[in-house]
């Protein structure tokens, strides 16, 4: 089951507390998670960055420009797990 995040409080300057479904919680520096390039360029501006908030039926967080980070990769960084897929594949190895 993927992680939703179901609340997101900026902290800092491009920096996020979040919580997950799942009961973990943590910050998240997002100048260190994505290039501001593209769709994300606009996060530069500080005061679009604060406009974060959550997509409940996507469970990840979103800008009003439909930039959005992936909850698992989110979930990832907040706890220092690394992404592991739980295939059919890799469960019968």
């Amino acid at each position: 089951m993927l992680p939703n995040v179901v609340s997101v409080t900026q902290t800092g300057p491009y920096r996020l507390r979040l919580r997950f479904d799942d009961g973990v919680e943590g910050e998240v520096d997002v100048k260190a998670a994505v290039s501001f390039v593209g769709v994300f360029e606009p996060l530069r501006d500080p005061g679009f960055f604060a406009q974060v908030r959550v997509d409940p039926e996507a469970g990840t967080i979103v800008w009003p420009n439909g930039a959005d980070l992936d909850p698992l990769v989110l979930h990832s960084r907040v706890t220092g797990r690394p992404i592991t897929l739980d295939t059919p594949s890799a469960q019968a190895g």
